[in-house]
């Protein structure tokens, strides 16, 4: 247990915070030994400061329940407890910027799941399988904040992952339009059906701030480094409607694209089964064996039946068809608190600790 690296999550009490526990438990490399939340929580047990908050599905761990949440903004005492930390923390963007970077600059590497840093232009907003390279910009960083061992690595938006992989794997066909309508689960607001009645047998056509998330972040992925900074890609232009549904976790994509080299539908299948990245090459312990499933059957992917393939951290696709104003259409499903949250912000520090970033505190 020792030779496992220390894990502080901060804002642990809330939703992603405990996707994170519950994804934490038993992990081979990392154990929760922290968490820190809001002065209103610190000094309760975990158990405690939770109450009958907890929304998983699985119990809560029982390493963590008796596990004394200290207060998140005793910035140097938390840090003092652990290797690094994943930030799930429910403030304001400022705020959350001020007190990651607080926390890197105590030596701490802190894995975000938080957006509040993702167009911070020296910090690496990563889906590991696509953009590792991006991992480079941290030295950078590190000059900046004057650490040594001490940054911030974030994941993007969740609901980006049920459309990002796949044009990736279809980069060679140079995909350059893009129209994406996104159906949202409750939990990626952090609710469930008993704390939002109102979303029962409802659809409601607004998200604040996530069309612009889910046109421009894809753009940062597909950047390049340069002079220290990720340049966002100026390439494929993207438009997206995202509209909150009644089903508690899985976000789903109805997209068309339009294609500057024409693929057929069998190229299409091909590239994007194949598909592999750096966490498939270093098999990382959360790394999905297969990344993306094309599934046959004209009704899938189906939330109910298709939304935990590989443990939640896989993406599901069906119908691939012609289409007769754009080039192609498909829709694309990924589990939206595991890879689109927490399980994503894991991946993320597994690949960091293989490549080096994240080590034992000396």
């Amino acid at each position: 247990m020792s030779e496992k690296l220390k894990v502080g999550i901060l804002g642990g009490t809330g939703m992603v915070g405990q996707r994170f526990i519950s994804l934490l438990e038993n992990h081979p490399w990392f154990e929760v030994t922290t968490i820190a939340a809001s002065e209103r929580s610190a000094g309760k047990t975990y158990e405690e400061a939770v109450g009958g908050r907890w929304k998983m599905a699985s119990p809560m761990p029982e390493d963590v329940k008796g596990l004394v949440v200290m207060n998140v903004n005793e910035v140097e005492k938390v840090a003092s407890q652990v290797d690094f930390v994943f930030s799930a923390v429910d403030m304001s963007k400022e705020e959350i910027k001020k007190i990651e970077e607080a926390y890197a600059k105590t030596e701490t590497p802190v894995v975000s799941n938080n957006s509040a840093h993702r167009w911070t232009p020296d910090v690496p907003m990563m889906v590991p399988e696509i953009n590792p390279e991006h991992m480079k910009v941290i030295e950078f960083q590190k000059k900046r904040l004057g650490t040594a061992r001490g940054f911030v690595a974030v994941k993007p938006n969740c609901s980006i992952q049920s459309y990002a992989p796949v044009l990736t794997a279809w980069k060679e066909f140079e995909p350059y339009e893009v129209v994406a309508t996104t159906y949202q689960a409750i939990s990626g607001a952090g609710k469930t059906f008993k704390d939002w009645p109102e979303m029962v047998e409802n659809v409601i056509p607004y998200i604040g701030g996530e069309e612009e998330k889910s046109e421009k972040e894809p753009l940062r992925i597909w950047g390049e480094v340069a002079d220290g900074v990720i340049v966002p890609a100026q390439s494929p232009l993207i438009t997206c409607q995202c509209i909150r549904v009644p089903v508690l976790d899985g976000h789903t994509a109805a997209v068309f694209v339009k294609f500057r080299k024409q693929p057929t539908k069998e190229q299409l299948i091909e590239k994007m089964v194949s598909y592999k990245g750096r966490p498939q090459e270093l098999a990382l312990p959360s790394a999905p064996k297969q990344f993306i499933q094309y599934l046959e059957e004209d009704n899938r992917p189906q939330v109910k039946l298709d939304v935990n393939f590989e443990n939640g951290m896989g993406i599901s696709v069906g119908r691939i068809r012609q289409d007769s104003v754009y080039d192609w259409k498909f829709v694309g499903l990924s589990h939206n608190t595991v890879r689109g949250a927490a399980g994503g912000a894991v991946l993320c520090a597994e690949l960091l600790k293989a490549e080096g970033y994240i080590t034992k505190r000396a």
